[in-house]
């Protein structure tokens, strides 16, 4: 470990390590199958640009050339009809998309680039939830 603690990434954080330790679970944030689409008004059917599966949205994520582990999170319909996208985007697991506001992002980035914490989560693309367990390392 560096010169620095635990509480040094930390620092430009609203919240402290005490808020996100533990196990926290985010219902319905990741892609589904269930994941809205846009559809024509005057066909009835959805744009090619908006069908994809789970596992294309899964291996999207994972193609991402990053260190921070990455999830697939859905995309508003607004912008798979304004930019012709998929029904898809992928994000740092600890997104605030995903966790709900910036405060936690920041704090779940802090502990995931801090030696003192060990952070792991679990994407469960069928139900849509992300569970994300933060301990500190010398208890894990």
């Amino acid at each position: 470990m560096t010169d620095e603690t635990a509480d040094d990434f930390f620092d430009d954080c609203e919240l402290d390590p005490e808020a996100i330790l533990g196990t926290h679970t985010f219902g319905g944030v990741l892609f589904t199958d269930e994941t809205e689409t846009p559809v024509n008004v005057l066909t009835g059917e959805t744009p090619a640009h908006s069908q994809a599966t789970v596992e294309e949205a899964k291996e999207f994520a994972a193609s991402i050339d990053t260190e921070t582990p990455q999830i697939a999170l859905p995309a508003s319909v607004e912008s798979q009809v304004e930019t012709q996208s998929k029904p898809y985007t992928a994000a740092a697991f600890f997104h605030f998309k995903a966790t709900g506001s910036l405060e936690r992002h920041r704090a779940y980035h802090a502990a995931y680039e801090s030696d003192a914490f060990a952070v792991d989560f679990e994407a469960d693309y069928a139900s849509g939830d992300l569970t994300i367990t933060v301990e500190r390392a010398d208890e894990s």
